[in-house]
């Protein structure tokens, strides 16, 4: 298992912390009018092939919050989303919501328009993704004919996602469920794409969370199209058949990958620490990536 080293995260008044991840901290709000409901919290922190990565991405968690919060209200009429509140303590303020509890479905719904990373691996492989034939011939960046759904596992903190079946989402979730997602999946990505496209930027994938009320109502939760769940890559230099100018965490992946990182995906050793120049460069393209779908500075 990757070496987490997850720094604790800050007491809140009137809050209990319940669990942290990769990027966000989560608690239970006690006191107040959101008594009950949930804060989540974005940090600075990123990570990368299942590894929290040093130093951190100043203001990534503001860029984060500020993005989802967006692409809530571009997707309200396709589904309901978890957000109750953008009041948050001031501790956290820019960069926290105030969400409602759900009922998280275990799997992570991934739309892919083009292929690349562990797509494009298994599609090497096997000449499908997800148990989805595709077309011989295909390259890295390579459109796909129409978008697919290729889900995967909700893995433990530590531990990797793996692609699975369609079948296997129904032997987790139920027929009915399964189908609902691959639906709201897909349809979020096809209006995610043709906004970002009208924009300047290709939405390559993205992963997507949901869960459920207690009505039976399916959410929209967690961070939404962000650079931290998606790849963005510039329109007018898209080329298949190479790695893509990129406006998320593959500044990130394509420099653990160098040989210029003197690391390995594969080494059990933590990944050495960014370079100020990646940090950098990471930190301006996802500056770049809100400012071109949102118009805001």
């Amino acid at each position: 298992m990757p070496d987490l080293d997850i720094p604790e995260a800050p007491a809140l008044p009137g809050s209990t912390h319940l669990h942290s991840g990769k990027v966000r901290d989560l608690y239970r709000i006690d006191e107040g009018p959101h008594a009950g409901r949930l804060l989540m919290v974005a940090s600075d922190r990123v990570s990368a092939y299942d590894h929290i990565l040093s130093p951190g991405i100043p203001g990534k968690g503001a860029i984060l919050t500020a993005m989802s919060l967006w692409w809530f209200d571009e997707l309200a009429d396709l589904v309901p989303g978890h957000v109750v509140s953008t009041e948050v303590p001031e501790e956290v303020e820019g960069r926290a919501v105030v969400c409602e509890p759900l009922e998280m479905l275990p799997v992570e719904c991934v739309a892919r328009g083009y292929l690349t990373g562990s797509g494009l691996r298994e599609y090497d492989e096997t000449g499908a993704v997800c148990g989805i034939d595709l077309p011989s011939g295909l390259v890295d960046g390579s459109r796909l004919p129409e978008p697919i759904f290729t889900p995967a596992t909700k893995a433990e903190l530590g531990d990797h996602d793996e692609n699975v079946s369609f079948e296997a989402v129904v032997a987790t979730v139920g027929q009915e469920t399964a189908e609902e997602l691959r639906r709201l999946t897909l349809e979020v990505y096809a209006r995610a794409e043709r906004l970002a496209r009208e924009r300047g930027i290709i939405l390559a994938d993205t992963k997507l969370e949901f869960g459920r009320r207690p009505d039976g109502t399916i959410v929209l939760a967690d961070e939404v199209l962000t650079p931290d769940s998606s790849r963005f890559w510039s329109a007018e230099e898209w080329e298949p058949g190479r790695a893509q100018p990129s406006f998320d965490k593959d500044v990130i992946r394509n420099w653990l990958r160098s040989p210029e990182s003197g690391w390995s995906i594969t080494s059990p050793e933590p990944p050495p620490p960014l370079p100020a120049e990646v940090v950098e460069r990471t930190r301006s393209r996802y500056a770049e990536a809100f400012r071109l779908l949102t118009g805001a500075a």
